[in-house]
């Protein structure tokens, strides 16, 4: 089978999928639930991939694994953080703005429109999991796990920090400056476009897979300018007095040494 075959059914895998949970999200009046499948949806497309595809076994392995410990960690993550608290305030207020007409609104703007991204974003991982050469464990198959790695760090471990930090009621109001935090304001943010630079390098070597460099571009863009970033940065700077200081400080996105302490080191 060619791999636009596989690609293709990985599309109609991916849109059946958010088809399925879009009615699940009409059932409990929550449009919320689409954000913990978004990494799961990956999941599912490699898998498919590597079902389908006669890549080589080595680079196969390897993709899966840590595809898997991303996606099935995020969704984890999501699910746990989400439950029990209602839906999302940007979902709530697109409800409020379109009405009568939300039920079939929200199954274009938000189920098909994230399963198209997940299936655009997701062409490293057909090529790198279903190229057959080089039939070995390449250069930028290591410095694309190395990255991964980083990332991973970054990403699960800012998570983790953010967690505990905010389980403290004495914390209620404060910013949290410190580990993968003190670095970086967005340390998950990077982490996750870490971990699609990682994957890219694994297709980079494999014919044809420079071409998918368009993948962690539009991911890291998605993060910095969409969902990400930029949203979440609007409504800390109302609700929170001293992240103003935190941004003074503070890289927005690649860590960085505080700007207090590269100023020391300048003097």
């Amino acid at each position: 089978m060619s791999l636009i075959h596989v690609y293709l059914i990985g599309l109609a895998a991916v849109l059946a999928m958010m088809a399925v949970i879009w009615v699940v999200s009409l059932l409990i009046r929550n449009t919320s639930i689409v954000d913990i499948f978004w990494g799961f949806g990956f999941v599912m497309l490699a898998g498919v991939y590597a079902l389908l595809a006669d890549g080589f076994v080595g680079r196969r392995v390897l993709l899966l694994v840590i595809v898997a410990l991303w996606g099935l960690r995020l969704t984890a993550y999501i699910f746990w953080r989400n439950h029990g608290k209602g839906e999302d305030f940007r979902y709530a207020a697109w409800r409020q703005q379109h009405g009568a007409r939300w039920w079939w609104y929200s199954f274009f703007q938000t189920f098909m429109l994230q399963g198209l991204l997940m299936w655009l974003i997701s062409s490293p991982l057909l090529l790198a999991l279903g190229s057959p050469v080089p039939a070995r464990i390449t250069p930028l198959d290591v410095a694309g796990l190395l990255l991964w790695l980083l990332g991973f760090a970054f990403e699960a471990g800012g998570d983790w920090q953010l967690a505990r930090f905010k389980a403290n009621p004495a914390n209620r109001g404060r910013v949290l400056d410190t580990g993968f935090w003190r670095y970086t304001r967005h340390p998950n943010y990077f982490g996750d476009a870490a971990q699609w630079w990682g994957f890219f390098l694994l297709a980079a070597g494999v014919p044809w897979g420079f071409l998918t460099v368009y993948s962690p571009i539009l991911m890291t863009f998605l993060l910095l300018r969409v969902s990400g970033v930029l949203l979440l940065e609007k409504s800390l700077v109302e609700t929170k007095p001293q992240y103003r200081d935190y941004i003074a400080r503070t890289s927005a996105f690649f860590p960085l040494p505080p700007r207090s302490d590269r100023s020391d080191q300048d003097g």
